[in-house]
């Protein structure tokens, strides 16, 4: 009979590191406690335990510097630290030092046990697909371009947060790359074998949205006339990505914080909860801070999933990357479509180098395949950009001292000559991106103007993107 590694449990009150044994013991865990930093640290260095429950309020030193101590020892490890509720800036703290997992006293069984599971199994796969690798930083990950300071600093970020089982809060820009950097997460987990699942949360009716993420039976409402399964129970084993999260009706919000604390779903007319084993990934082009300081989300919400943020540079800070995007996305749709270009004239990528991008790489990506339909190369030349961007370079060389302002200078209005020979469905799209960048990038406002949902835009700029995915 094979006999299962021990957990190391420190936790200095006697009363709960004997609950925390029997709980333990009973589901068939083999447990090692501690009462001290000291005594804990020095169990760790002769068990080398694959998992650690560690309590933040110790006698003798604080457990954030434990948690330091030990992941420095072996950074495989998995530590689950435990926390009063008045301390979750503490636990969030500590996840974004490199904790598992953070429990909240008082917690219940399964969520306890669920949580001491999951690391061992996340460790167990993590081990069994190890091998080495070269330093992320020095090259792109997933389907991302670019080698800018900015970038590595973003190649770094997905590394380290990689293994662990915490939650990303992945922020930017709309256009700069959000679910591919959430992919890159995903791919460089130990879930990686398991599905991705995304779901825009802004693109679903509201009254539908419930339905997606959890699911429903058969008969739960009307129109409801088979079982559906939500993303949450499809992503079972992988990841759940929630895009633009800020957009999440309130009611949804409470539903799924209790999702986080529980790892149970219950779909619509579903009796009872199951058990999920899902990572969740999360993003939005708002503020998400000032999002809670207008009550529009929900402060507990923000620290359960603002655990390890990712920031996603706009394309006018990252530098030479442009024109390595323009580069290889030219090459890919001179393939597609059966053209004939080498390159970017050097006029061109001056240009591209100076523009402040507001649509970001997905603008860059719009330009770019409007060049290749309507022309052949081998070079990308000035006359072969949209009267747009012809006319925001006059106005750059007028002022080239002054540059872009932060947000950038205004996009040029659109002429009839822009239109002249498009197809209609080309017209839609570049007057609706034309709008989206003139309102800031923000879809909300841009819907208000166009006086359509913003689930509207939300759906057709998704069908231009598995058109255009981003490099």
């Amino acid at each position: 009979m094979t006999v299962p590694a021990p957990l190391l449990l420190i936790e200095d009150t006697p009363s709960l590191q004997m609950m925390y044994e029997s709980v333990l013991r009973g589901a068939g865990h083999a447990v090692v406690s501690a009462g001290t930093a000291e005594e804990g640290l020095e169990r760790f260095r002769t068990l080398k335990p694959a998992v650690v429950l560690l309590d933040l309020m110790l006698p003798d030193r604080p457990g954030q510097a434990v948690l330091q101590d030990i992941l420095e020892l072996a950074p495989e490890t998995r530590v689950i630290v435990v926390t009063a509720n008045g301390s979750i800036n503490r636990a969030v703290d500590a996840m974004r030092a490199g904790a598992y997992e953070f429990l909240l006293k008082p917690f219940n069984e399964q969520r306890f046990l669920h949580a001491i599971e999951t690391a061992l199994a996340e460790r167990a796969a993590a081990v069994a697909q190890r091998a080495p690798s070269a330093p992320t930083g020095e090259r792109p990950v997933s389907d991302f371009v670019g080698t800018s300071p900015q970038m590595r600093a973003v190649y770094d970020r997905i590394a380290s947060v990689a293994r662990s089982m915490a939650t990303v809060f992945i922020t930017g820009e709309s256009g700069t790359g959000k679910e591919i950097c959430a992919q890159a997460v995903h791919a460089a987990s130990a879930r990686a074998a398991g599905p991705f699942v995304p779901l825009n949360c802004a693109a679903i009716p509201r009254d539908l949205l419930e339905s997606e993420v959890f699911g429903h039976l058969k008969g739960a409402f009307t129109g409801a006339l088979a079982d559906k399964p939500g993303a949450a129970a499809v992503a079972d084993g992988g990841t759940l990505f929630l895009d633009e999260i800020c957009e999440m009706d309130g009611a949804l919000q409470t539903k799924l914080l209790r999702f986080l604390q529980t790892s149970t779903i219950q779909p619509i007319g579903a009796a009872h909860p199951r058990k999920v084993n899902v990572r969740i990934v999360c993003a939005t082009n708002r503020d998400p801070l000032e999002e809670v300081r207008r009550g529009r989300f929900r402060e507990d919400l923000y620290y359960r999933l603002h655990v390890v943020p990712i920031h996603l540079p706009p394309l006018r800070e990252r530098g030479e990357d442009v024109i390595e995007i323009a580069e290889a996305a030219l090459k890919r749709l001179a393939a597609e479509e059966g053209r004939v270009f080498t390159g970017l004239s050097g006029e061109v990528a001056d240009l591209f180098r100076r523009l402040p991008w507001p649509g970001n790489v997905r603008q860059l990506l719009n330009v770019l395949r409007h060049a290749v339909v309507l022309n052949d190369g081998p070079l990308v030349m000035l006359d072969m950009l949209p009267l747009a961007l012809q006319q925001e370079r006059g106005r750059l060389g007028e002022a080239p001292s002054q540059g872009p302002t932060p947000d950038g200078p205004a996009p040029a209005p659109l002429t009839a000559e822009d239109l002249v020979g498009r197809t209609l469905a080309e017209i839609e799209q570049i007057v609706i991106e034309a709008t989206i960048a003139r309102e800031g990038g923000s879809l909300p406002r841009a819907a208000r103007v166009l006086d359509v949902s913003p689930s509207t835009l939300y759906r057709k700029r998704e069908a231009w993107a598995r058109k255009d995915k981003a490099v």
